[in-house]
């Protein structure tokens, strides 16, 4: 998010209720709004599709595709978001910015070949519906992976109500589109959310070329081992992989799930609550990224800026305390945002349920899952205090364990019944953050020793 400190710190500045409300509105449009757009955008076409589709079924494969689409194009370009994120920042750095775009299209172009052959293979192999379905969603997939990379340019502007606009624009495309072809059934539901997509991805593309005109028409300059860190490109793999491990378990087990078209099968019990429990993350995502991107930057870019410039010892431990206070702080009004968020809708929970129509059999799985969410805000706090200060391996090392323990609680959870599902990935966030809590604290006692006497 290079640059928007800068206009959270404008708000901030102005010291009124007013200026407060306005920044943590913008922190979190910026950065749960897309999410929260693409979740409703999606359950919209559902919920107006049911009576107007020739069958039930038909929706109900439409969300089913359309989930399986996010959450493999999200896990295949994991590998690639973070080591181009970096890329980027360091280009931009530099001020080398005419390297940036031609190094876009050919990110995009390595991830439409990747994504293409990956997913015509999948559907070639795996799939027997007809072959308009196999190649909408083949060329959902596509646009889908292109976007996530696409995305990773977006965070280098500071134009953000621009940003916030053009997924307003590609999501009121994608349900008016989906929802003017619903009579052609799941091919139409389909089209509209490809149409909305690629509309999207292009507006994208557009606002990026304009911003960073390029010198040549591409470059493959990320892919070289000294432009690079692969320990990157590990991190979002398995963190994709963790966030979606528990999922995938309830989609295959036959006992928690059922087929839903082709081999992609969908777990009524489980997904329902997670997804709707993933709407709570804005307040807490908010907190994050006022705090992360205001208190904590101005006193990490100091800290170092002492230790450059040759400061006094005394003056650079006393930035290095107010980081650490920085942090602190920042993690405990996460908690204390998030908390309060939970505990309202532990309180409502059975109002907000029964008012969309859902059972209140799913009410004891959504409060574990809203605890969940909630936690891994402050999981993902932790691992970006771990960005800054460059601890890549650190940041690996707590994918992997979160990618590990939620695999492995969740069949767990599993083999001991229905009252445990949802904990296996409440375990795992819990015990990542904490195990990255305590790392972090020994970390940041070691700062000015790490930073004097560990470099190369």
């Amino acid at each position: 998010m290079a640059g928007i400190g800068f206009e959270l710190r404008k708000l901030l500045k102005r010291e009124s209720f007013i200026g407060l409300i306005q920044a943590y509105g913008f922190a979190g449009l910026i950065s749960a709004g897309p999410w929260v757009l693409s979740i409703v955008g999606v359950m919209l076409i559902g919920v107006m599709s049911v009576g107007v589709v020739d069958q039930t079924r038909m929706v109900a494969q439409f969300l089913v595709s359309v989930t399986y689409l996010m959450a493999a194009s999200l896990i295949l370009t994991g590998a690639l978001q973070l080591l181009f994120t970096r890329f980027v920042a360091d280009r931009l750095f530099e001020k080398r910015h005419a390297v940036i775009l031609p190094n876009l299209m050919g990110a995009l172009t390595l991830t439409t070949i990747v994504s293409g052959a990956t997913g015509g293979l999948v559907l070639g192999l795996l799939f027997q519906e007809s072959v308009l379905y196999r190649l909408l969603m083949l060329a959902c997939f596509v646009t889908l992976c292109n976007i996530w990379i696409a995305v990773v340019f977006l965070s280098s502007m500071k134009e953000y109500l621009k940003i916030l606009g053009i997924f307003l624009i590609g999501y009121i495309i994608t349900v008016t589109a989906a929802l003017l072809l619903r009579p052609f059934g799941l091919d139409g539901l389909l089209m509209g959310f490809l149409w909305g997509h690629a509309t999207l991805f292009f507006l994208m593309l557009a606002l990026v070329l304009r911003n960073h005109p390029g010198d040549q028409l591409i470059a493959f300059d990320f892919l070289p081992r000294r432009q690079v860190f692969y320990s990157l490109a590990a991190t979002g793999l398995f963190y994709n992989i963790g966030i979606w491990a528990d999922k995938f378990i309830f989609w295959f087990n036959p006992l928690t799930s059922e087929p839903v078209i082709g081999p992609l099968r969908a777990s009524v019990i489980y997904d329902l609550p997670i997804f709707l429990a993933y709407l709570s993350i804005v307040p807490g995502m908010a907190v994050f990224l006022v705090r992360l991107e205001t208190d904590f930057a101005e006193q990490y870019d100091a800290f170092y800026r002492a230790v450059r410039e040759g400061d006094t010892l005394a003056h650079i431990e006393r930035v290095k305390d107010n980081m650490v206070y920085a942090v602190r702080q920042g993690i405990y009004e996460i908690f204390k945002v998030q908390g309060l968020t939970v505990a309202i809708l532990f309180l409502s929970g059975p109002i907000i349920l029964q008012a969309i129509g859902f059972s209140p059999l799913y009410i004891h799985l959504f409060y574990v899952d809203v605890a969940a969410v909630g936690m891994q805000v402050v999981l993902l706090a932790i691992m970006n205090v771990f960005f800054y200060l460059d601890k890549r391996r650190i940041v690996l090392a707590l994918s992997i364990f979160f990618a590990a323990v939620n695999v492995g609680a969740t069949l767990a959870t599993q083999y001991l019944g229905p009252s445990f599902y949802g904990y296996g990935f409440a375990t795992a966030v819990a015990l990542t953050s904490v195990l990255g809590l305590a790392i972090l604290s020994r970390k940041l006692d070691r700062l000015e020793y790490e930073t004097f006497m560990l470099q190369r």
